[in-house]
């Protein structure tokens, strides 16, 4: 069990971010072990044949499909959105004894072989993994980071209103099943014992997609040889809407709503069960975003949907009477 005891100053700097990074790593997971991470089937199956050409023997060693991830290439976001070149630039800047530290602390029993060559050049091991790691983004999740990121979007604008409206108690009590605040003390269900204080660094929350079904924390403890943490404490948990990520079509609208406004307005407003950016409902819906954006005009004028921006992208989500019409 993991135990943070939080100081007002911490509540003030719980934060979000975005990692593409932990995105690409647990995908390596997903990629081995579908069967424990089913709802990226459609992913896997489409994704093996294009990466199978790639040697990816260090990266899976590094991330192996149970037990902990070398923090090195999983790190805590130091930005709320960062891109996957900024995130493998702090990979290839990773202190050589950074590294021999990670893998005898996080990954004791990966392969000797593999060990050994790191162990015997950590330098060009660096250099080796951050190129596979860049290979593999653009064959595996580039494609599919836009529609990742949307998702992501998305549950930062919902856990902040929970945030905003039910304090810290409603933003935890759905994070996941594993995490419970019980008073000033956060608790994190996890094979390992570690107990401790935030003392005024702050929480960063990051949902993933890829790491779905499991949560990941890094605790922030300083480790032996190093003076201070390098990275901050962080829970990574499934982001809401998953089952939706791989959908190629909305579900259809109720028939009485439909007659009622109109089978594309419905459309769209059953869609935004989740919220959405116009380009993410013009590509799920097949229209173009001019037409999408007409139509979200017109239902935010009636009081169905409304309008938030996130970091600098808008995000449509149903008011409470657009979901009275959708049930």
């Amino acid at each position: 069990m993991i135990e943070w005891r939080l100081r007002p100053e911490d509540v003030a700097r719980i934060r979000f971010a975005f990692s593409p990074l932990m995105e690409l790593v647990f995908s390596t997971v997903a990629l081995r072990a579908p069967g424990e991470h089913s709802l990226h089937l459609p992913w896997v199956r489409a994704t093996r044949p294009s990466v199978a050409d790639l040697d990816l023997t260090e990266v899976f060693a590094l991330a192996p499909v149970r037990g902990f991830i070398a923090d090195f290439i999983s790190f805590t976001p130091t930005e709320p959105q960062p891109d996957i070149v900024s995130e493998l630039d702090k990979i290839r800047r990773t202190d050589a004894q950074r590294v021999l530290t990670d893998i005898a602390e996080e990954v004791p029993n990966m392969p000797a072989a593999v060990a050994e060559r790191i162990r015997a050049d950590p330098e060009a091991a660096i250099i080796r993994i951050v190129d596979v790691l860049r290979a593999y983004w653009d064959l595996a999740l580039a494609q599919h980071w836009p529609r990742i990121r949307r998702l992501l979007e998305a549950d930062v604008l919902w856990r902040s209103q929970r945030l905003a409206t039910g304090g810290l108690q409603a933003l935890f009590d759905d994070l996941h099943e594993t995490v419970t605040l019980d008073g000033d003390r956060l608790l994190v269900a996890e094979p390992f014992d570690w107990t401790g204080e935030l003392s005024g660094s702050g929480l960063t929350l990051v949902p993933y997609a890829m790491g779905w079904p499991w949560v990941r924390t890094m605790t922030g403890r300083v480790k032996p040889g190093f003076p201070h943490a390098r990275y901050q404490p962080m829970i990574a948990y499934p982001v809401r809407g998953i089952a939706t990520l791989w959908e190629t079509t909305p579900p259809p609208p109720p028939d009485a709503l439909a007659a009622l406004i109109g089978r594309t307005r419905a459309s769209i407003l059953t869609t935004l069960a989740e919220p959405a950016t116009t380009t993410a409902l013009a590509r799920r819906m097949r229209l173009t975003p001019g037409a999408i954006s007409q139509h979200l005009s017109v239902l935010n004028a009636s009081g169905l949907v409304s309008r938030t921006r996130v970091a600098g992208t808008v995000l449509y989500r149903r008011t409470p009477r657009g979901d009275v019409l959708t049930e």
